[in-house]
């Protein structure tokens, strides 16, 4: 892997000597099987190790790492068959977000979800990530179709937040977030939200109102960035660290303050280490969630969801 971040600049160390290792093993018949094994397991120790102590700035690194698994790596590896569903049906296709319907383990299901792209014209073409008015008016349209045929939501999150700009605002940037809010929080089918990279500001909300809200160990949710947040309070991006902290962004945090419901642990060192582990990590546990909200009458959900989120905030949730 060529991405490392700052922090794991001991781990980049090892995996260049271990490659060297492997290449003389290749090439010039050396039995040096036992040295490579010796220093894969001082690599799973060192990554064991940073792991197990990241500071809420480093999770927000890891989170954002370009390597880490987006929506269509999900896609591709998780769900068979699935098709996209584009478009408004108002205005034009956001393909900051990406729906449409597909198999999880035999069953049929709606999937939203933010995608960033990976390459410069990925990227762009995704708009990193930050959807436009369209692209919630696309996934209320495509939540209302599941409820339509009695089929369950997974949204999968990952952004930085709405796209901010004037095209956006013009044609009705908060009142989409709040119309695709709202709608998540009306419909009669099971709904369950993973946050599985980064989850900023209403842009992630949006989709986010649902029966079940799981994160993934190395992910964050949060109302504004850290560097949004230093902004704001001190007038300067460098104190993002500080507003990390402050923010309570990370998984612990959010399942310690009942903001999510679980959190779904990622193979050692990241998600973006074994990505196919990790979507068949978040296959299991999405099936495991929906056996349990299988059953359920949709009026009954409704009713829960609205008590879950009244609680938020409230001494009794606390």
């Amino acid at each position: 892997m060529d991405d490392f971040l700052d922090f794991e600049e001991p781990i980049m160390a090892l995996e260049s000597k271990l490659e060297e290792l492997r290449h003389l093993s290749d090439g010039g018949g050396l039995n040096i099987v036992d040295e490579i094994a010796r220093l894969q397991s001082k690599i799973e120790r060192q990554l064991k190790s940073i792991y197990a102590k990241l500071t809420p700035w480093q999770k927000v690194q890891v989170a954002r790492h370009p390597q880490r698994p987006h929506f269509l790596d999900y896609m591709s590896s998780m769900v068979d068959d699935f098709v996209t569903i584009s478009g408004d049906r108002a205005f034009a296709d956001d393909e900051a977000i990406i729906g449409g319907l597909g198999s999880l383990a035999g069953r049929s299901c709606v999937f939203i979800g933010m995608e960033k792209g990976r390459t410069v014209n990925t990227r762009l073409k995704h708009n990193f990530g930050m959807a436009r008015p369209e692209g919630y008016r696309k996934a209320i349209r495509l939540m209302r179709l599941a409820e339509k045929f009695s089929l369950p939501v997974i949204t999968l999150i990952d952004t930085p937040g709405a796209y901010p700009g004037v095209g956006s605002e013009e044609r009705g940037q908060a009142e989409a977030i709040a119309r695709a809010l709202s709608t998540g929080l009306e419909i009669r089918t099971a709904f369950i939200t993973v946050i599985i990279g980064e989850g900023g500001s209403g842009g992630a909300i949006a989709l986010a109102s649902a029966d079940r809200v799981l994160i993934l160990n190395n992910s964050v949710y949060s109302l504004i960035s850290p560097e949004g947040c230093a902004t704001i309070l001190w007038r300067d991006t460098t104190r993002a660290t500080q507003a990390a902290e402050a923010l309570r962004l990370t998984a612990q945090d959010l399942i310690e303050l009942k903001i999510v419901d679980r959190v779904i642990e990622e193979p050692l060192g990241g998600a973006h280490r074994k990505p196919d582990e990790m979507a068949e990590i978040l296959k299991k546990v999405l099936n495991e969630e929906l056996k349990n909200l299988k059953e359920s009458d949709g009026r009954i959900l409704v009713e829960k969801r609205h008590e879950k989120y009244l609680a938020i905030g409230s001494a009794s949730h606390l």
